[in-house]
């Protein structure tokens, strides 16, 4: 193989792995739905799975990265998306231990907010097969990612306010506790979408 085809399959390696990471959340978000839904032990274990893969699948990138010279886009773009579509799930994977570990159930706000994650995850992967190739195809999902954060953020404040309506006792309050920071979790989620959305915006311009 010639040098310009090596550094060709480079370049296709960073696109591919972003998209093997945004896959990989994908099937978590996708997992954690049916959580969700249906509050079946097996959705939970393989959100946490998902989450395992895609940590490992985030340090062959970086390693990848640290041992590159040239990149096809900015490495700190690079290791910066990587690093939002981690955080989606990993978020997710902290919802589901905290609610085992808590026993709360799953309820209206937490399936609305799950579903709106699955949808992010899902246009975050189409933006990123379509970064290379197709950039501006790539925005119109980075922008499709940011209403449905917007959405998020809205159930979130719903879901919020409904808790603080009338607590009645120490329970209530210890109920409203737990609930709050399983909402923060999946509303983190979201923002991480939101700024993976922003960077993959950020790399076509600076593309362009």
């Amino acid at each position: 193989m010639n040098l310009k085809g090596l550094f060709q399959r480079k370049q296709d390696d960073f696109f591919k792995r972003l998209a093997d990471q945004a896959e990989k959340t994908l099937e978590g978000m996708d997992a954690l739905e049916s959580y969700m839904r249906n509050k079946d032990r097996k959705m939970a274990r393989k959100v946490i799975k998902a989450e395992e893969e895609a940590d490992e699948l985030r340090r062959i990138l970086i390693d990848e990265l640290n041992r590159t010279f040239l990149t096809p886009i900015d490495r700190e773009d690079i290791f910066a998306l990587s690093r939002a579509i981690d955080d989606i799930v990993d978020y997710a994977n902290s919802t589901v231990d905290e609610m085992i570990t808590l026993g709360v159930e799953p309820n209206e706000y937490l399936q609305q907010m799950a579903s709106i994650l699955k949808e992010t995850a899902s246009e975050i992967r189409l933006a990123v097969l379509r970064l290379q190739e197709h950039p501006q195809v790539a925005i119109g999902h980075a922008t499709r990612v940011k209403a449905l954060e917007n959405q998020a953020e809205s159930v979130y404040r719903q879901a919020v306010a409904e808790l603080f309506k009338s607590p009645k006792d120490l329970k209530d309050i210890i109920v409203i506790l737990k609930m709050r920071e399983i909402y923060r979790h999946l509303s983190n989620a979201a923002d991480r979408g939101d700024e993976a959305a922003n960077i993959i915006s950020d790399i076509v311009v600076k593309t362009a």
